[in-house]
């Protein structure tokens, strides 16, 4: 298992930026491909953003793309998920989760059954 701690959300307005970050520590926690999935009031849990564990290897959600970036400093063991442009839809309680651990692969996925540890979420408001 992997223990994550998100931190760096807040109440912002549209149009400026954001940055958040993830400590893990566990094991694998280095060699783990890292999500971002956020979950708004009501709705249901959506993928968002996942990074390799290298960090050569990024995959964004469509409504995202272009104005969030993933990245990882993997010495540190943190994720960082750099949000610009933020707009009014963006308001949610963002996690970040370590997807499966698997020594053999190193695809990156985007379904949240294939995350097994996630952190405790970090609220991020955006208001018009």
């Amino acid at each position: 298992q992997v223990q994550l701690v998100e931190s760096g959300g807040g109440l912002v307005q549209a149009g400026v930026s954001l940055r958040l970050s993830c400590a893990a520590s566990g094991r694998t926690a280095s060699r783990r491909v890292m999500g971002w999935f956020r979950q708004a009031s009501g709705k249901e849990r959506e993928f968002v953003a996942a990074i390799g564990w290298s960090g050569g290897s990024t995959y964004y959600a469509d409504s995202v793309k272009g104005r969030f970036t993933a990245s990882r400093d993997n010495p540190k063991n943190t994720v960082y998920l750099q949000m610009n442009s933020l707009k009014p839809e963006d308001t949610a309680v963002y996690y970040c989760a370590a997807q499966k651990w698997n020594p053999f692969s190193a695809d990156v996925r985007a379904a949240v059954n294939e995350y097994d540890s996630w952190g405790q979420g970090t609220q991020v408001t955006v208001s018009s």
